[in-house]
């Protein structure tokens, strides 16, 4: 590290970031801001309403991606150990997983905005400083995990701005049913 980029780091600023890593942050950015954009203007019970034959809703959406991204992010830092062993679960252990996708009566749609708005910093935070991108963990053990894979940082990264981009599209859909709102067009 240069002098001038330790100073920078010493300053609170975060480094300039080129490459992989900026396109990385980019992604995940761009992903995210759909996501979030599909809440726009609603109020606690819009956000807790499904609008499509499933369950999902629109509060719980941004729960579970946060929940999924935040897990994975420990993953990365911790390996496995750090996640459940869905193989062990048993039927309450399921039951409060299936509340991850509900905004529940307690909770409010900028309280779990905020929440993910936090683990998105945590996440960038991580691109951005992790030492190298291939460090790897054997998977949690899951019925959906090849056994004996492992996946490294990268791959991680690659599975978050899926999860983000996949639940950003259900989120448009649910929208639009609610009112008619979309996120593009």
């Amino acid at each position: 590290m240069t002098d001038d980029e330790q100073n920078t780091r010493d300053a609170g600023e975060r480094p300039t970031i080129t490459g992989e890593r900026a396109d990385w942050i980019g992604t995940l950015a761009k992903h995210r801001h759909f996501l979030r954009f599909t809440t726009r203007d609603l109020t606690d019970e819009q956000a807790r309403r499904p609008t499509t034959a499933s369950e999902l809703c629109l509060g719980g959406l941004i729960k579970h991606v946060t929940e999924v991204e935040r897990a994975w992010g420990n993953f990365i830092l911790n390996g496995p150990s750090s996640m459940p062993d869905f193989t062990a679960m048993t039927d309450a252990d399921w039951a409060r997983r299936a509340d991850g996708f509900r905004l529940l009566p307690e909770e409010t749609l900028t309280g779990v905005l905020a929440d993910y708005a936090e683990v998105a910093r945590r996440t960038d935070e991580l691109v951005v400083t992790l030492p190298d991108l291939d460090v790897s963990w054997p998977l949690p053990k899951a019925p959906w995990s090849e056994p004996g894979a492992q996946w490294s940082a990268r791959q991680v990264l690659m599975h978050i701005v899926s999860e983000t981009a996949q639940h950003a599209g259900h989120a448009d859909i649910i929208r639009e049913s609610l009112d008619g709102a979309k996120s593009m067009g």
